[in-house]
């Protein structure tokens, strides 16, 4: 500790070599080492810049003076008073028309105070959770609350934030009133005792005890005053006189006693050698003094020679801990932001996709436009083509008396297989939807297939970085409980999200099962018009029950090129060939039927 305090000599800058001996004679004095002036010039005597020189003095005042110092020989509060001396008059410049400041000795105190809660790294600077930590301790001395907004008005300040408090930044503060506000000045005097002496000193409690003797066995009010290692006890409370010091070790054990010899809330404290029997005020202050004794023997079990020292680790532990854990939530807050992003961007592509199935969509009805439109163009063609055979028939129907109601027949078989045309047409139609259908499903299939391996990738990673991150965390559980929650509900989110994507998947598959039953329907459709047809194309004979349709058999519609022509011809083909084919007519038409009959099972409609 107070080579950390001696750090603050390299800010000085003018030392003269009369300065250097004494200051080195000083420190020898408080630290109780003898002092070797010639060592001194034998030291400084090869070096151009003197002892005036901060390197040069340093090394000097490392090899001859701190390396000497042994634990315990020298009395702590005179190496105080001097550095406090060398430094003060320097740096300390309070303002003197201010009627709150501080004295000397309260303001001595506290920079003892600053020096021993401060941060192990030179220049000395006091992080402000032990500035605050100092100043409730002060108000809780003086019975008031601390006025934390003039704490946080006076933290933001910049130099403040950035590198922390110095100890004149920190007595500016004390003397500027406004953590004290008005409050009397022996008042804060006296707190300001009471704090120092309890961390500088090691105070653990004092307090005004009954005692009783161990000789003449009679109750004397003392003045207790507990630090690791001992309880001493005085006649009063300016410990002036000590009229005996009890040791503690783990040997040592509190007990409560019951209330006896008029007096009340007794405790004793046992030792190897003796037993003394004590008496407090009320039951509160048995309770802390027992608390307080059982403390001091733990830290002298432990090898601790202060409490509070151990409660400054404890407190830098803490706040590394709460830095570890904010870095901590800042990396988990990107990674979920990340996931979030990667989150709107499937989004954006489910977006994209249903854009293209729409506009599919669109172009799978302009083609259905056009298909209908050339369908009517054809059965305009077709009506057209009847009516020019209507018209064929008329000029021909002194020729055609006996055959015209087997022509007529024909129309309607024609009309017939029109209707079965615009069928087969239709489940073809929808043969085609459906594939397309099935087409756009599957695609849509394989996008949350891959998007389900994706969010499973990402879902097996949350997995294991939750189990490492639980078990680096395992014994900061009750801490970190928070942030388990919110990963746990994060892995809900994402499982959840699978779920999604599984039920997404689901319905694809039953969409895809159903386009394939309505293919199958199209195909059993197809096949069942199929049978149809074959049916209706076997030719039917005039009236009679024998077939002579051997004429009937060689008719066909004619054609869009020359209708009037063909249709002449193949009249004037007929009449030659009724009167020399009559018999062979059934075995003519019979193989025409054939041939019909195995076009039509392979799929096809072709009408002569």
């Amino acid at each position: 500790m107070h080579g950390k305090q001696l750090l603050v000599f390299n800010q000085s800058s003018d030392l003269d070599t009369l300065i250097v001996k004494v200051l080195s004679h000083n420190l020898c004095t408080v630290l109780s080492i003898p002092h070797d002036p010639v060592a001194l010039e034998e030291h400084f005597r090869d070096d151009d810049d003197g002892p005036v020189s901060s390197q040069g003095y340093m090394p000097y005042l490392n090899k001859y003076i701190l390396d000497k110092v042994e634990e315990g020989c020298f009395v702590k509060e005179q190496v105080d008073e001097l550095c406090w001396t060398l430094t003060a008059k320097k740096n300390y410049k309070p303002e003197k028309d201010n009627k709150n400041v501080l004295p000397a000795k309260d303001a001595f105190s506290l920079w003892c105070l600053f020096n021993f809660l401060s941060e192990d790294k030179y220049p000395l600077v006091m992080v402000p959770d032990e500035v605050e930590y100092l100043l409730k301790k002060m108000c809780m001395a003086m019975s008031v609350e601390l006025n934390c907004v003039e704490l946080e008005d006076f933290i933001s300040k910049d130099t403040v934030q950035q590198n922390g408090f110095t100890v004149w930044s920190f007595l500016e503060m004390m003397n500027s009133g406004k953590v004290t506000r008005g409050m009397d000045q022996k008042i804060t005097s006296m707190a300001i005792e009471e704090v120092y002496r309890e961390i500088v000193g090691d105070v653990l409690k004092e307090g005004y005890l009954w005692k009783k003797g161990q000789l003449r066995r009679n109750w004397k009010e003392r003045w207790f005053t507990l630090r690791p290692g001992t309880l001493a006890y005085y006649t009063s409370e300016e410990r002036k006189e000590r009229q005996g010091n009890i040791p503690l070790d783990g040997d040592c054990c509190v007990e409560v006693l019951p209330d006896r010899d008029g007096k009340r809330c007794m405790f004793c404290l046992k030792t190897l050698s003796k037993t003394y029997e004590m008496s407090a005020s009320d039951t509160k202050q048995r309770q802390e003094w027992t608390a307080a004794i059982q403390t001091a023997i733990r830290l002298h079990t432990e090898g601790k020679t202060s409490l509070h020292k151990d409660l400054k680790l404890k407190r830098r532990e803490q706040r590394e801990q709460r830095e570890r854990r904010r870095l901590a939530k800042e990396e988990e807050l990107q990674r979920f932001r990340a996931l979030q992003e990667e989150k709107e961007h499937k989004l954006a592509e489910l977006e994209l996709l249903k854009e293209a199935q729409r506009q599919a969509q669109a172009l799978l009805e302009q083609d259905e436009m056009r298909r209908r439109q050339q369908h009517d163009e054809m059965q305009q063609a077709l009506e057209v083509q009847l009516r020019e055979a209507e018209e064929s028939r008329a000029s021909m129907q002194a020729e055609m008396i006996l055959k015209e109601e087997e022509a007529e027949r024909q129309r309607k078989r024609i009309k017939e297989l029109e209707g079965l045309q615009t069928s087969l047409e239709e489940a073809l139609h929808q043969e085609i939807k459906a594939r397309q259908d099935e087409e756009v499903f599957r695609y849509a299939q394989t996008g949350l297939l891959s998007e389900e391996e994706e969010k499973m990738k990402a879902l097996m990673a949350l997995q294991d970085e939750q189990e490492e991150y639980i078990r680096k965390t395992q014994r900061e559980k009750q801490e970190l409980r928070q942030e388990m929650e919110n990963k746990t509900r994060a892995l809900e989110e994402a499982q959840r999200q699978l779920e999604e994507v599984r039920a997404n998947r689901h319905r694809v598959d039953q969409d895809v099962v159903a386009a394939q039953r309505k293919l199958r329907q199209a195909s059993t459709n197809v096949k069942h018009w199929n049978v149809q047809m074959n049916r209706l194309m076997r030719p039917v004979g005039p009236g009679e029950k024998r077939s002579s349709g051997g004429s009937f058999s060689s008719f066909q519609i004619p054609s869009q090129r020359d209708p009037g022509l063909r249709l002449r011809q193949r009249s004037e083909g007929q009449d030659e060939e009724s009167k020399e084919n009559v018999d062979s007519s059934g075995a003519g038409l019979g193989c025409e039927g054939e041939r019909r009959l195995s076009q039509t099972s392979n799929g096809g409609m072709d009408i002569p």
